[in-house]
C-alpha cells in the first residue's frame, strides 16, 4: 500500500543528490540560454500521454525552441550530443506536437536544439541551434 510512497521518496532523494549530472546539466543550460537572450517557458515538459519529454522550451526571439540537454562527466568516449538518436528525436517531436497543439504556436515558428555539456572545470557547453528537424 505504501510502496508507491517509498518509491517516490527514493526517486526524490536521487533527484536531489549532487551527483545527478543530468539535473546539473539542465540547470547550467537553463542559465546559459537565459544569459543568451532566451526566455524559458517550460522545463521537463511531458504530455499527458507520456509520449516523450522536452528538457527545455524557450523563446529565442520569434522562434520557439525545443531544447534537448545532454550532459556527460567527460567526452572520453563520445560527445554528449551523439546520444540524441532517431528514437529520442521522435519522442521529442511527439512531445513538441502536443505542446504546439496546446499553445497554438505554428510549426513554422519552431526549431529543435541540443545543448551539449561536458562537466570539465570549467564546464564546456555547446548550443547547437537547429540540430534536427521535423520530418516532411
Amino acid at each position: 500500500m505504501t510502496g508507491w510512497l517509498w518509491r517516490a521518496a527514493a526517486r526524490l532523494r536521487r533527484r536531489l543528490q549532487p551527483d545527478d549530472i543530468g539535473r546539473w546539466g539542465e540547470d547550467l543550460a537553463h542559465r546559459y540560454l537565459r544569459a543568451h537572450g532566451c526566455t524559458v517557458v517550460a522545463r521537463n515538459y511531458r504530455p499527458l500521454s507520456g509520449a516523450g519529454e522536452i528538457d527545455l522550451v524557450v523563446w529565442h526571439g520569434e522562434t520557439l525552441a525545443f531544447v534537448e540537454v545532454k550532459t556527460r562527466a567527460s567526452d572520453e568516449f563520445a560527445a554528449p550530443e551523439r546520444n540524441v538518436g532517431k528514437e529520442k528525436q521522435r519522442r521529442v517531436l511527439r512531445a513538441a506536437a502536443d505542446y504546439l497543439r496546446r499553445t497554438e504556436v505554428p510549426w513554422s515558428s519552431t526549431r529543435f536544439d541540443i545543448v551539449s555539456i561536458v562537466l570539465t572545470k570549467p564546464p564546456k557547453l555547446e548550443w547547437m541551434r537547429g540540430a534536427f528537424r521535423r520530418p516532411g
